[in-house]
């Protein structure tokens, strides 16, 4: 089954305690495709400038990673630059340069259309409302969004929330989203617009899973050292997709899966700079640390 992601791509400088990098891969669409593609075909839709060197996309084209819907604008690619505290939950954001992404309209290639899964990226709620228009009922729906969208653009971000059937949020952002602040009351509310399953980011403390009226927490698995935590979010929700995409049924047996790949693929990013650790992850690799994580959680 095929995931068409939707969402950026981008060439990010990071400082961290660990060290520093310069025009490293990046961008919502890299990080979920390199997750998600361990477990089946990923579709892309992005955008990069004049200056992007396609030969890095190698390590994901040889996973059936497809590229086809990737425009080329005269100009740059997206450049974004962060500094992360001693504490990785805080960091600051020391540019942010849109370049050809800012005119960014996602048009999805014919071949695309009918893909069975659909992973809107966190760009703009409108460009994320375009997208739906332009698909042909998928099987399922999955949104992630963040705090500007919210503030900038609620009733668009709204009417997408409606319509898909999975959300990822910080829980944060879930807070603001819905002006509650109790757990249950805030996932409460965002069923009640339609989605039948939430996902709430918690960072360092893991995920949870709200459905059926049921919660279901996995958290994060425990490293010794955090190099970079930039796409994080991103590679959790590509291992959460990935894996459900590659199953027949969704139950609460192949959703709480689901969420542990989603946690067990993002402690391999922030392992190293950028996708450094991802392009070098077998499928073995990741079964065996899903086992030790489950391991952990049994009691």
């Amino acid at each position: 089954m095929s995931i068409l992601v939707v969402g950026s791509i981008a060439y990010d400088t990071i400082e961290t305690p660990a060290g520093k990098i310069d025009d490293a891969l990046g961008g919502s669409t890299l990080y979920f495709s390199a997750a998600a593609s361990l477990f089946t075909d990923v579709n892309v839709v992005g955008v990069v400038g004049s200056d992007f060197e396609k030969e890095a996309l190698g390590f994901l084209k040889a996973r059936d990673v497809n590229f086809d819907g990737l425009y080329v604008e005269e100009g740059k690619t997206f450049r974004w630059g962060g500094r992360y505290h001693k504490n990785m939950n805080q960091r600051d954001t020391l540019f942010t340069d849109l370049n050809v992404f800012e005119t960014f309209e996602p048009n999805i290639p014919e071949q695309y259309k009918n893909s069975d899964y659909i992973f809107l990226a966190n760009i703009d709620p409108v460009l994320q409302l375009h997208v739906l228009e332009q698909v042909k009922k998928p099987k399922l729906v999955v949104l992630d969004t963040m705090n500007l969208w919210i503030d900038i653009r609620r009733e668009a971000l709204e009417e997408v929330v409606c319509k898909s059937d999975i959300v990822i949020i910080n829980d944060e952002e879930l807070m603001q989203f819905t002006g509650e602040d109790n757990f249950v009351k805030a996932a409460k509310k965002i069923i009640e617009m339609g989605p039948s399953k939430l996902v709430i980011k918690r960072g360092e403390y893991g995920a949870l899973l709200y459905s059926n009226d049921t919660f279901f927490f996995a958290p994060a698995f425990p490293l010794e050292k955090v190099v970079d935590p930039t796409g994080a979010g991103d590679t959790f929700a590509g291992g959460f997709l990935g894996f459900l995409a590659s199953q027949e049924v969704h139950d609460e047996n192949s959703l709480r899966s689901a969420l542990v790949y989603g946690c067990t693929t993002a402690s391999f990013t922030v392992e190293d700079f950028s996708l450094d650790c991802l392009r070098e992850i077998s499928k073995e690799g990741l079964e065996e640390r899903f086992a030790e994580f489950k391991k952990m959680m049994v009691f």
